[in-house]
């Protein structure tokens, strides 16, 4: 495995075919194996590592994106059953907004917070198993969790940001959620799962495994230029497993999921690539993510 300065990730920028935009996507990230591993050896977001509680990333409650992420929200609520949701009494009470809404000082809204967490998340003991009530009454309906649940929670852990420049042109960025994203707060977590090695241990590559949640956040044609150009870099060479040995990825192929995705190409040049209409050019050196390479 080539040698990479502590932290670097590697990027592809985008420009949109339909608006003054350019998008920039962490391909470090989105070629990982990172999943979601929830109840299943994470650790939460507390100053101590707490797997026990279940809590995952709901200790804080969830911040709403606007209005419409709001009320899309309470319309949620207003449809689960007491099966579903532990909280459902609680949830029905009569406050200021809603109850299951809260608007803090700073004018933002989020989740209430009902026993140290989200309203919204059931805990161990609960019939139905511990979990989101949102998530679960998705699935039971066979419709996407997105539909439900806040913009937040169905994005994490990636993270939209758009910046406007003095032109006019938005040049917006699509990377994983890190622990200053939390704000101060973020720097006392034991634990955070973009940055720990025993959450890169899915079976597809991020940009297969939240294809949904990505054609959400950027747009079909978007994506299509995206993961057309993830797919030709992974047909451009092989990649090594943990150990240096280097196997051949077929062409044409998305690139093999493991603890190892992001390894190193055949075909050096840049580290950062830009995609337009046409096929991509000359390949970048492939960037293991942080959490995986030797400390």
């Amino acid at each position: 495995m080539a040698s990479v300065p502590k932290g670097v990730h590697e990027w592809v920028s985008i420009p949109d075919p339909d608006e003054e935009r350019t998008w920039l996507f962490d391909v470090t990230f989105l070629e990982s194996a990172w999943t979601c591993i929830f109840g299943r050896g994470c650790q939460g977001v507390l100053t101590a590592p707490v797997p026990e509680l279940v809590q995952g990333c709901c200790s804080y409650g969830a911040h709403f994106t606007g209005r419409d992420d709001v009320r899309r929200v309470e319309r949620a609520a207003a449809t689960l059953s007491a099966e579903q949701w532990q909280f459902f009494e609680e949830g029905r009470r009569t406050r200021k907004g809603s109850g299951v809404v809260v608007r803090g000082k700073d004018g933002q809204y989020t989740t209430r917070l009902v026993d140290d967490a989200c309203i919204f998340l059931n805990r161990p003991g609960f019939p139905g198993g511990p979990g989101c009530a949102l998530h679960r009454a998705a699935l039971e309906r066979g419709i996407p969790p997105m539909d439900l649940k806040p913009d937040v929670c169905w994005q994490l852990p990636l993270r939209r940001e758009d910046h406007v420049g003095d032109d006019g042109h938005v040049m917006t960025v699509v990377r994983q959620w890190d622990r200053r994203d939390w704000g101060e707060g973020g720097a006392d977590f034991a634990w955070w799962c973009t940055e720990a090695p025993d959450a890169f241990v899915g079976h597809r590559p991020v940009h297969e495994e939240m294809r949904r949640e990505l054609a959400a956040m950027v747009g079909p044609r978007v994506l299509q230029r995206l993961v057309a150009y993830l797919r030709a870099r992974a047909a451009a060479g092989g990649a090594e497993d943990q150990h240096g040995r280097r196997s051949a990825t077929r062409r044409g192929s998305a690139m093999a999921p493991g603890p190892n995705a992001g390894a190193t190409s055949t075909r050096p040049t840049r580290s950062t690539a830009t995609v337009g209409a046409s096929a991509p050019g000359p390949l970048p050196v492939r960037v293991p993510h942080p959490a995986l390479r030797p400390r």
